[in-house]
């Protein structure tokens, strides 16, 4: 399919260490002149699904500042754009939850919100997992929660679970274990 958007004009109003966000002039598909704003994440997002040979995962709580709510999440974090995704998996699997593991695989490539962002999101399955210390950056007050899959399915479908690369990754790793 071809793209029928044409930028008239593209200026950045607004920039920060992890966003740049966009306003353009644009001609939409259908030929009238409209505006489209865009957010430029400058980090990759990565999600990290660790699951334990008793078929248990590990949640991570935390109050979300953007949407003021207490959440509970697969481990997360942002991968900047030149490093290895699964390097930056592990940091983040270790830094949040004290984990690491021995087998990985990736099983998602997502869009987190592609009607006005280009965040681009990876989550991998973390299994053959050893326990250590967390080392969690100073901004995150975090809570680990060691469930079952079967749990955090249901409270997906419970909206207990409201993150999108969180819901992506229990979902899919749900279905992988019963196929």
């Amino acid at each position: 399919m071809s793209n029928k958007w044409k930028k008239l004009d593209s200026q950045t109003v607004y920039e920060n260490p992890w966003i740049e966000v966009q306003h353009h002039e644009v001609i939409n598909p259908s030929g009238g002149k409209g505006i489209y704003g865009q957010v430029n994440f400058k980090n990759l997002a990565i999600g990290i699904v660790p699951l334990d040979k008793e078929g248990n995962t590990y949640l991570v709580g935390q109050h979300r500042f953007p949407i003021d709510e207490y959440s509970w999440e697969i481990p997360e974090g942002g991968c900047p754009h030149d490093e290895d995704i699964l390097d930056c998996a592990k940091r983040e699997l270790l830094e949040e939850t004290g984990l690491r593991a021995e087998k990985w695989t990736q099983i998602s490539k997502i869009h987190t919100s592609n009607s006005v962002c280009n965040e681009t999101g990876f989550i991998f399955l973390a299994e053959e997992l050893t326990q250590g210390e967390a080392e969690p950056e100073e901004t995150e007050d975090l809570v680990v929660r060691k469930v079952s899959l079967e749990e955090a399915f249901q409270m997906v479908m419970k909206d207990e679970i409201t993150d999108s690369l969180s819901i992506a990754g229990i979902l899919k790793t749900r279905l992988l274990r019963k196929y």
